[in-house]
């Protein structure tokens, strides 16, 4: 899959993957991939820098606690201002996913 592709969903696809729960780094990364039937194969190296960037910008935030299995882990919640932005980008991916519908869905040119 093409990396600009995907460039412009990151955001979109690690906010709504928030708002459902707060999770760790691989977690977030196991989840892309199994949600998407493996389209989306994030690695750490990738996902981190966005992850602090989103920090940086008040729209998540990180706090660390202990997992299920004890092991200490860092992990990410949408805030306020992210819920805000997810919505907001929502709103450009339908209005971006319905125009590229209409050019490649488009019938009748000649």
């Amino acid at each position: 899959m093409d990396k600009n592709l995907i460039g412009g969903s990151t955001i979109l696809m690690l906010l709504a993957l928030l708002e459902e729960k707060d999770c760790y780094g691989y977690e977030i990364i196991k989840e892309l991939k199994e949600r998407s039937q493996n389209v989306f194969q994030f690695k750490e190296g990738t996902l981190y820098p966005v992850l602090h960037r989103m920090e940086n910008q008040g729209y998540v935030k990180s706090y660390r606690a202990k997992a299920e299995n004890g092991k200490e882990r860092k992990y990410y919640r949408i805030t306020a201002a992210g819920k805000a932005q997810l919505a907001e980008e929502k709103k450009q991916w339908e209005v971006f996913s319905t125009s590229v519908e209409r050019v490649i869905g488009a019938r009748g040119f000649a």
